[in-house]
């Protein structure tokens, strides 16, 4: 039996329609005196990440406890929060492909949802890159309590586009997520590039 040709699209944020150029970290760990890779690296032991993606801390929590994890490393507390201060001041780059795709499918009358792991700052991070409006929802699991890929979390993004799991095309770089999709019920395409956009387009109803 054929599956149900999907109506509406989930897209993640960051790895899909949102881009972070590695370099920025990086000078700002030269700058300091830190390895290379060693804020990301902090910024997400589970322990430290769970809390904020679930909203049981902020955004301002976590990074706080990012520059607790620095101090020794860079010397003093009022280093290791300029370290983290200059290091958060990029908030990434759209991947400006993937918008126009995400306009194109919204034009054609398909619901477009955003579908992140993310922290109380997303809807700052959506004004500043000019993304407020470009979207049908917004699926932030800070606000839902749960992160993907807990079914609950896939449950509460089809409830949102107020579309069927089978009818949702899920799309995420991350192999667990797409994993994660499947099992609640949802059609899922691991992304790996502009490439995909043509697999994308035929696979929904428009």
């Amino acid at each position: 039996m054929a599956r149900e040709r999907a109506t509406a699209l989930l897209l993640d944020f960051d790895g899909v329609l949102r881009r972070w150029d590695p370099a920025v970290a990086a000078v700002v760990e030269r700058e300091y005196g830190l390895s290379e890779g060693v804020l990301g690296e902090i910024a997400m032991q589970w322990g430290r990440l769970q809390p904020v993606l679930t909203g049981q801390v902020n955004h301002a929590e976590w990074m706080s406890s990012v520059a607790d994890a620095l101090t020794e490393s860079v010397g003093s507390p009022e280093r290791a929060r300029a370290a983290v201060e200059q290091w958060q001041s990029y908030r990434g780059e759209v991947d400006q492909e993937v918008l126009a795709f995400v306009r194109e499918v919204r034009a054609a009358g398909v619901r477009v949802g955003l579908g992140t792991n993310a922290t109380d700052l997303l809807d700052a991070d959506l004004a500043a890159l000019g993304l407020v409006g470009e979207l049908d929802v917004v699926v932030n699991s800070s606000v839902v309590g749960v992160h993907k890929p807990a079914p609950e979390y896939f449950q509460a993004a089809c409830v949102a586009l107020a579309t069927p799991p089978a009818r949702v095309l899920f799309v995420d770089d991350e192999d667990w997520a797409v994993r994660g999709a499947r099992s609640a019920g949802l059609s899922a395409h691991r992304w790996g590039g502009h490439a995909d956009l043509r697999y994308l387009r035929a696979a929904l109803a428009y």
